[in-house]
């Protein structure tokens, strides 16, 4: 308790004793009362910005609803969460009266075509004989036309039911009218959600399964806006903490309302496999910028004083506050820039202390 009002003591003394030059003459014997620490500014990280916050995401193009095309009952499920599945692959069987009311339609509309073709190339052979009317002639041709056009669009139901081109086929052929309809995967991927059981009745267009391809996996950063000077679409992206790396593939162009970030995309090819969609991570991004010295600082040794950054170098006689400008701001460092030449040392601990003596030479933050 003495020392620490030794210290208060001490803090006010120099607050109310310093010049009115930027450099903070502190004895040793003053810096180590205050408890200050210094270390060599690390190695220039030119051409990163790290420690920016990101999630996981599923890029759009490769997420997938499966739902029910026709009204029916789900009669049985062959996956679950979590399972991979491969494009074509059975997922669920469903059994739909209204999937053999189309047969039906299908067949009728398929009988209806060959009778007209039937009519039309009788007619057309009539004509030119001239036998019958031109009128006659016309009239077959457009209830061919007709018939066709009916006929396709039955198929079309029928494709959209989930019937494949050979049970279309087969069904031509003359094969019984069938109720049952397999629920095919759409793509080689991950089952990530199950939405139906077996035994229930479901309306058309009721999504059963949630299927994803997880390679690549899509970043959305959250990035301060000075930082996004420096960087470029198709920079390197990586999640050092989970040895994930990825190119940048979009530089948002307006600033968020919450915390004013620009909203950065990117994908992640290698290192997918120790990432889940919804993860929290911290990425670096690699800077165009070669000219830009970056450095990469505890987040203690920032002083913030009258709306400016600074870091406090050790001079001859104590501490010279310097400006810098931050790119980025992680949970325990900070990545900097400024008129640095990387040969400083600066204050880590006890940067309060000098905050309160800079601040009773200019005033109040």
């Amino acid at each position: 308790m003495k020392a620490a009002l030794a210290a208060f003591s001490l803090i006010l003394f120099l607050a109310s004793n310093v010049t009115a030059a930027d450099e903070l003459e502190l004895s040793p014997d003053q810096i180590q009362a205050l408890g200050i620490s210094v270390a060599p500014l690390p190695p220039k990280s030119t051409g990163e910005l790290a420690g920016m916050p990101a999630q996981v995401v599923i890029p759009g193009n490769q997420l997938f609803i499966v739902s029910t095309p026709l009204p029916a009952m789900l009669e049985q499920t062959l996956v679950g969460v979590g399972d991979h599945v491969h494009k074509g692959q059975t997922l669920a069987r469903l059994q739909s009266p209204a999937l053999a009311e189309a047969q039906r339609g299908f067949l009728q509309a398929l009988t209806q075509e060959q009778l007209a073709k039937g009519n039309f190339s009788r007619d057309e052979q009539l004509w030119r004989d001239g036998i019958i009317a031109e009128s006659r002639y016309r009239s077959a041709h457009s209830l061919n036309i007709e018939a066709s056009a009916a006929l396709a669009e039955k198929k079309q139901i029928l494709i959209l039911a989930g019937m494949s081109a050979d049970a279309i086929a087969r069904l031509q052929s003359g094969e019984n009218l069938n109720s049952s309809l397999a629920i095919n995967s759409p793509i080689d991927g991950v089952v990530l959600e199950k939405t139906a059981d077996a035994g229930q009745r479901l309306d058309s267009a009721t999504p059963l399964f949630k299927v994803a391809k997880l390679k690549p996996l899509g970043l959305e950063i959250q990035a301060p806006l000075a930082g996004v000077q420096s960087i470029k679409v198709g920079a390197e992206v990586s999640i050092p903490a989970y040895a994930a790396s990825g190119k940048l593939t979009a530089i948002g162009h307006s600033l968020s309302d919450s915390n004013q970030t620009i909203l950065l995309r990117a994908l992640i090819y290698k290192g997918t496999d120790n990432l889940r969609p919804g993860q929290n991570v911290e990425v670096s991004i690699a800077s165009h910028s070669a000219s830009t010295a970056q450095w990469k600082i505890p987040n203690a040794a920032l002083a913030r004083v009258q709306g400016k950054s600074l870091i406090f170098v050790v001079s001859a006689k104590g501490f010279s506050p310097a400006s810098v400008t931050i790119l980025s701001e992680g949970a325990q460092d900070t990545l900097i820039t400024g008129k640095l030449s990387g040969t400083e040392k600066f204050a880590i601990r006890g940067v309060s202390a000098l905050k309160a003596k800079l601040m009773g030479i200019g005033g109040s933050e």
